[in-house]
């Protein structure tokens, strides 16, 4: 089996989503790359599809190092607002006028009626399940955010690659056109033999 279909089954979404079609198709794709291209443009598909990969790569690991500097700055910010919080003074009672009747009396000093100020620092102490929620989803948020970026990059990149000769890339649309005409001829006779609809 050549690199293309190897590295295909290879990923971890193929492994999730074993088909027994992946392997038909794989091996399609395979006889493509051999009858339709040259070892030149095969070659070049493989430097290529490296060009897509280690952006994407790069871009994971660097969108993660950056979601869990973010997760600990957040953190820190959180921890020294609270602490600021908590070294302020603040008022403990509130003084009610004429017994809560009439909270706008001027005068307090007959019938006053005093009520404690809930105190709030619990909820707003940082706590542990806020720090893991914290590094998981910024840590998760610039994985994708970094993956995405490399991937887009990278598909640039091999693009232009493919395209700097016409004649390659002509060879590899009319590969590519012809793959896709055995597929989707293979689906519809899968589908009207009576084969799985999903």
């Amino acid at each position: 089996m050549s690199r293309s279909s190897s590295s295909i089954n290879g990923t971890p979404f193929a492994a999730l989503r074993r088909d027994p079609r992946h392997d038909e198709f794989a091996r399609l794709a395979d006889e493509h790359m051999k009858h339709d291209l040259e070892q030149s443009d095969r070659d070049c598909l493989y430097k290529a599809a490296s060009r897509v990969s280690v952006p994407a790569t790069l871009g994971t690991l660097v969108g993660l190092g950056l979601g869990l500097y973010a997760a600990v700055r957040l953190r820190r910010a959180r921890a020294d607002v609270f602490r600021a919080f908590r070294a302020a003074e603040r008022p403990t009672h509130v003084v009610f006028a004429g017994g809560g009747k009439n909270p706008f009396a001027m005068d307090i000093s007959t019938n006053a009626h005093t009520e404690p100020v809930p105190d709030i620092t619990p909820f707003i102490q940082p706590s542990r399940f806020g720090d893991y929620a914290t590094y998981f989803f910024f840590g998760l948020g610039g994985t994708i955010l970094g993956g995405e970026l490399g991937f887009l990059l990278g598909s640039w990149s091999a693009a232009r690659l493919i395209s700097k000769d016409p004649a390659r890339k002509g060879r590899v649309e009319n590969a590519y056109r012809k793959f896709r005409a055995d597929l989707l001829k293979r689906e519809a006779n899968q589908l009207e033999a009576g084969g799985p609809v999903f």
